[in-house]
């Protein structure tokens, strides 16, 4: 199957053969891994031997866990619009799978960022020089009693406080809480970039810290994998904290704060990326409907000969292409104007996931039996897509927290 057609104008031959190399890795190795670990218990998926190990492996041999990190430490730069590329193609193979790449190097990233040497030396050059898929980060956020109200905060400055907490002792911060159990990478990760309140030594609150945390330190548990209807292929579960020390260092990021404000914009940028991942899902849907329609007979000549299917096959072709043009804008934005992402960033989650799961939810209907049968792409697409409008916030919640920041700050 060719690949679409890509409206985006000026893309260098680099951009070209790096799109195509992506697709290949995502067409071959991410899409056939996630059917095969869709069909297995959590347990079975993460059990020694299994595919999803292998497939770690080719990960980190065509070096995806180079991309966007620093040049001097063997990294890879790559434009914006590269990183647009990459995330859509990923996610055209597999949305499971882009995940756990994305959130398996957010902790080695943060800590490349804070150019810490002995960090750099200790986490980061080891990650980078992995080719056996020993080292997988993950990204702790989401607390029993905290989901979506996360994302409320880190885009509108208010609304709450972790309970996983840290406090300074000496040269250690100390944490002690829980992590809820749709941590990304989370019982398979060596290590995390924890989202804990803090307190300084005199007791006052600061904020949030974002803390590198090994995940084999004494008083680090995790739960077992979680089972859900949806992108089977990440692993996602629980982590717990009890009094786990590390030294003052590896607390990368703490924000101050005053008196009554909580949160902040760290936490807030991911979900551009995400609406960037959903566009490939999108396409997904959108390309496998379309072949199919091609070949399925119905009244006597293939689907797609039908005018009603016409005009479905249209509808979702123009929202593949209406969500990548916004999600495409919200992703080069953002990397010139870090400080602005706001709104944009809920918006382009909010719209490229709806937009996936309205294409999806089509394609299952014109498969028609096919689409409810298990073992087929668009039967599972229709579940990842239906996973999206909840993960990293529910779209609801963001959509009404960063309307009054939209309404406050849009000027004509």
């Amino acid at each position: 199957m060719a690949l679409y057609q890509e409206l985006g104008a000026g893309l260098s031959d680099e951009d070209i053969e790096l799109k195509d190399q992506m697709h290949r890795f995502a067409k071959e190795v991410l899409r056939p891994s996630a059917m095969e670990l869709d069909a297995m218990t959590p347990e079975e998926a993460i059990a020694e031997g299994s595919v999803y190990w292998d497939v770690w492996r080719e990960i980190k041999k065509i070096g995806l866990q180079k991309h966007g990190m620093p040049e001097h430490l063997g990294g890879v730069t790559l434009t914006p619009m590269q990183s647009c590329i990459v995330w859509e193609e990923l996610s055209w193979g597999s949305i499971d799978w882009a995940v756990a790449i994305g959130a398996g190097a957010l902790p080695y990233v943060f800590a490349a960022t804070i150019g810490n040497e002995r960090l750099i030396k200790e986490f980061v050059v080891p990650y980078l020089e992995d080719t056996e898929g020993t080292q997988i980060g993950c990204w702790p956020i989401t607390e029993p009693a905290h989901g979506s109200d996360v994302m409320m905060a880190s885009i509108s400055g208010s609304g709450i406080s972790f309970d996983t907490g840290a406090k300074r002792d000496g040269d250690d911060w100390v944490i002690t809480g829980q992590k809820a159990a749709w941590v990304s990478n989370a019982t398979v990760a060596t290590h995390s970039l924890s989202v804990v309140s803090t307190e300084d030594p005199d007791g006052g609150e600061s904020g949030f810290g974002l803390a590198f945390v090994p995940l084999d330190l004494p008083g680090i548990t995790k739960g077992k994998p979680l089972d859900k209807i949806g992108q089977r292929a990440l692993n996602q579960g629980e982590v717990f904290y009890d009094d786990v020390r590390i030294p003052a260092d590896q607390m990368l990021v703490l924000p101050r704060r005053k008196p009554g404000e909580t949160g902040g914009g760290a936490i807030g940028n991911p979900n551009a990326g995400l609406g960037m991942m959903f566009v490939g899902v999108a396409r997904a849907a959108f390309e496998e409907t379309l072949e199919y329609c091609k070949q399925r007979v119905q009244g006597g000549k293939p689907l797609v000969e039908h005018q009603l299917t016409q005009r479905k096959l249209f509808d979702m072709l123009t929202k593949v292409e209406t969500a990548r043009a916004y999600a495409r804008s919200v992703m080069l934005y953002n990397n010139t104007n870090p400080l602005g992402m706001g709104w944009y960033s809920n918006a382009s989650k909010v719209y490229a996931t709806q937009m996936a799961y309205e294409i999806a939810d089509e394609g299952v209907q014109l498969h028609g039996g096919m689409g409810l049968s298990k073992g087929t792409l668009i039967e599972k697409l229709f579940r990842d897509t239906r996973a999206g409008l909840i993960e990293d916030g529910a779209n609801d919640t963001l959509a009404l927290t960063a309307a009054p920041t939209m309404i406050k700050g849009y000027e004509y």
